[in-house]
């Protein structure tokens, strides 16, 4: 059961503002709560907070349907979990592509992430200063988004 104050606080938070991004659209990484995985690359796919920032890069990389030059115009990646941003992933310049027509983006960073939503509580690990702005930007905003998959592309202006 989520106390009332914490759906209150999630009810509170600002949407992203994506109309500061200097793109038409941004790709939007939809994922789920961290479970455990049978992959030697990594013990863990998804979001939680209480991995280390290593730990968390590699559950949240993947290989995906998505149009890879459109990710990497988007030149950042917000993570989120139920419409949330809890990760920013950047370094999305290079793709590569598997047998199954999915790409992955191996030189992807970590620029921040979320400890705590309600408050919200942010780790900054960029190491750039425009990862720094990218992540203090988006992190812990809300941001709606609708796929079938786990790439959802979304216009950084408004289509009124």
């Amino acid at each position: 059961m989520t106390p009332l104050s914490v759906v209150q606080a999630l009810s509170a938070r600002p949407s992203a503002a994506l109309q500061q991004l200097d793109v038409k659209e941004v790709p939007v990484l939809r994922v789920d709560v961290a479970k455990p995985v049978d992959d030697p690359e990594r013990e863990w796919i998804g979001f939680t907070a209480s991995l280390g920032p290593e730990d968390l890069l590699k559950a949240l990389r993947g290989w995906w349907r998505c149009d890879p030059a459109s990710v990497a115009a988007g030149g950042v990646l917000p993570v989120t979990l139920s419409g949330y941003v809890v990760a920013v992933l950047t370094g999305l310049e290079r793709w590569e592509r598997n047998a199954e027509g999915r790409y992955a983006f191996p030189d992807a960073r970590l620029a921040g992430y979320v400890t705590d939503l309600a408050t919200p509580r942010l780790a900054i690990t960029a190491r750039t200063n425009r990862d720094r702005e990218l992540a203090e930007l988006l992190l812990g905003t809300r941001l709606a988004s609708h796929s079938g998959g786990a790439i959802a592309y979304v216009p950084t202006t408004s289509t009124g």
